[in-house]
């Protein structure tokens, strides 16, 4: 999945606010822990800590059991990926985002895959949504797909 390339671009930055090694992988366990428990935003500069507030609030909030460890924010950031895509970002514009907005470094080459990836997925939903007679599902798996592929 995308959130499994998605680095943090301070991770060392963040480690020092934390106060113990973390992988500078932004959706890694440890990270995904020590930012919703350990993270001194104080200790931060202002940029960092207004990126870091960011992903925290676009991806780690939600009212599971087991958050931060329960796919929400995986999901988000996937979701957020599209989303982009679909009003009109290109994949080297939503890197550029994505490092301004919250500090992570993704490659425009592993957006344009998983936006690829993702289109694949909406054809398989649409034809399935076709012979079960979903037209409304259909109808909206064409609409992505139109939207991503634009």
């Amino acid at each position: 999945m995308i959130a499994g390339r998605a680095r943090f671009r301070y991770a060392r930055k963040i480690e020092r606010a934390v106060g113990y090694r973390i992988p500078d992988l932004a959706f890694h366990g440890a990270t995904l822990d020590a930012l919703s428990s350990r993270l001194n935003t104080e200790r931060l500069d202002n940029v960092l800590k207004e990126q870091v507030l960011s992903f925290f609030n676009s991806f780690l909030r939600c009212n599971c059991r087991d958050s931060p460890h329960c796919g929400c924010p995986e999901k988000k950031f996937a979701r957020e990926i599209i989303e982009l895509r679909e009003n009109g970002l290109d994949h080297r514009q939503i890197a550029g985002y994505l490092q301004d907005e919250y500090g992570i470094d993704l490659y425009p080459a592993d957006i344009l895959s998983f936006l690829e990836e993702s289109v694949h997925v909406l054809e398989a939903i649409r034809d399935v949504a076709s012979l079960m007679k979903k037209t409304d599902l259909e109808r909206s798996a064409s609409d992505h797909i139109e939207l991503i592929e634009r």
